[in-house]
């Protein structure tokens, strides 16, 4: 080996000192120039993006949100008290983001990340917290099932994956609930659970948490949670972060569940956010940009071609309601956003139909496309029946004579009545479902007092799970029944009325 010559060695490192550059590094620094409110005023930063992290003395972090030709306004995330007049902010040059991927499963996380369970979060990946919605050529037609467990949603007003359905009603009706089963009975699928609590209790979410984890929920759900003890930046923030939780899932073709829980609080807090930071106010002293704010959040929900991933995000946005006014500002303005509503009626709580869904003002715009077809053939006229029976129940309750047909419709209805009030926490497979459809078309429990109904229901589930368990483990997997199927169904279930009545 011939070993280089001291002329050689000089030559190459004068080439690689003449080639060597020294050019600092520079931060992008501004001043605080006022603060209040959370909210703080900085110069000195020309360059902001809008939505850019901003580092503040302390380890304080906010965004900035509001960009003028003599300075940028940003929202403080926490420990706002701690920010003065003067203190040095530091341009981070990157946007809000937030960890994505199956670590976070199981976890409580806060919109910026941070861990809430008291445990250490290790992401690789991360995404930004506001991200374009999927183009139309991205998409397409909705086709498959999410099934819910929850009879009356299922049968009368069924929720396609890819779908964003609006779950709306006075406090206290079960909007939570609802979203809670919708998420319990995702369990043994393949789809993957985002919460997100915003401007709740601290105590509501860590009930919240604990039932998920009491029901196994957790191995598959990612809780994004922004207590009513957080800054409003922070709880404007929140349902951006789990739709980008959400969205890491669809990028590697899963399909995921979101539920945003409620968007009322989330448009109060961007409403307290922009009202400080000094935008004109318009109707409900709501900014002009209001719509703006929960549709772009809606329309990354949807439904990939699989040269796309072929992931779906399906959406349940809560809205809470005053009186039930559903024709109030912000209630509207996510009605005409989403694919349906969920309408909980306060009276129909009160006189113990649980849960309490009216379905005359519910609605899903995709309708029977995203239905099983098992359920498609037993569920046909449901919505008639009911609209039917609520319409007569009315005339009776002045006291007059009616005949015996309009009698028999009236017992039909208060049976189908009874059969789709479901406890909480005890979603039904589809096979159950349809087992029960198939029962009332045959009048099984036609008679049944409503307090013997779920222990009648429970005995025929036992009994259809012990002679029809090959026809069950089908109609579940598959969700298809050809007539020969049917008729076994037809009458394995006239059998148990048969034997119940004796």
């Amino acid at each position: 080996m011939i070993e280089p010559g001291i002329s050689e060695i000089s030559s190459f490192l004068k080439e690689k000192v003449a080639g060597f550059r020294n050019d600092p590094i520079s931060y992008h620094e501004g001043k605080v120039i006022s603060v209040g409110d959370g909210v703080a005023r900085v110069a000195g930063l020309p360059g902001c993006l809008y939505g850019e992290l901003l580092e503040f003395r302390g380890c304080v972090y906010g965004m900035a949100m509001d960009l003028s030709a003599d300075g940028l306004g940003a929202v403080l995330f926490d420990n706002a008290d701690t920010v003065a007049i003067g203190d040095t902010v530091l341009g981070t040059g990157r946007v809000a983001e937030i960890p994505v991927g199956e670590k976070l499963l199981g976890r409580v996380v806060d919109p910026i990340g941070r861990p809430m369970d008291g445990k250490p979060l290790e992401a690789d990946r991360f995404l930004p917290a506001e991200r374009p919605a999927p183009s139309i050529i991205q998409r397409r037609p909705i086709d498959t099932p999410l099934e819910t467990g929850i009879l009356a949603i299922d049968s009368m007003i069924p929720i396609g994956r890819g779908q964003r359905e609006l779950i709306i009603g006075d406090r206290q009706t079960g909007k939570t609930s609802i979203a809670l089963d919708a998420i319990f009975n995702q369990k043994d699928t393949d789809v993957y659970c985002v919460y997100c609590a915003i401007g709740q209790k601290a105590s509501s979410i860590a009930y919240t948490v604990q039932t998920l984890r009491e029901n196994g929920a957790m191995d598959y759900t990612v809780v994004v949670a922004s207590p009513a003890s957080d800054s409003p930046a922070t709880q404007y923030l929140a349902p951006y972060c789990a739709c980008s939780i959400a969205e890491g899932f669809m990028q590697k073709g899963a399909d995921v569940l979101v539920v945003y829980d409620d968007l009322s609080k989330h448009a109060v807090a961007y409403r307290a956010m922009s009202l400080l930071l000094h935008r004109p106010p318009g109707r409900e002293a709501y900014p002009g940009d209001i719509f703006y704010l929960h549709s772009r959040l809606l329309e990354r929900s949807a439904a990939l071609k699989e040269e796309f991933g072929g992931g779906t995000i399906t959406a349940l946005p809560i809205i809470e309601t005053a009186g039930g006014n559903i024709s109030a500002y912000i209630p509207t303005n996510v009605i005409s956003i989403t694919d349906g509503q969920i309408f909980l009626e306060n009276e129909l709580f009160h006189s113990g139909v649980r849960p309490a869904v009216n379905t005359g003002l519910s609605v899903s715009r995709v309708g029977k496309a995203s239905q099983h077809k098992a359920m498609r053939g037993v569920s046909g006229t449901l919505r008639i029946d009911l609209a039917q029976y609520r319409e007569l129940a009315v005339f009776t309750r002045f006291g007059s004579d009616i005949d015996e047909s309009t009698g028999r419709q009236l017992r039909r209805g208060e049976c189908l009545v009874d059969l789709l009030k479901q406890g909480k926490g005890r979603p039904y497979s589809l096979f159950q479902e349809v087992s029960v459809l198939t029962a009332y078309r045959a009048d099984v429990f036609l008679g049944t007092p409503s307090k013997e109904v779920p222990a009648r229901l429970e005995k025929m589930f036992a009994y259809l799970h012990r002679r029809c368990a090959s026809l069950e483990k089908i109609v579940n997997a598959h969700g298809e029944m050809d007539d020969e199927e049917f008729e076994e169904l037809k009458n394995a279930i006239a059998a148990f009325g048969a034997q119940t009545q004796q």
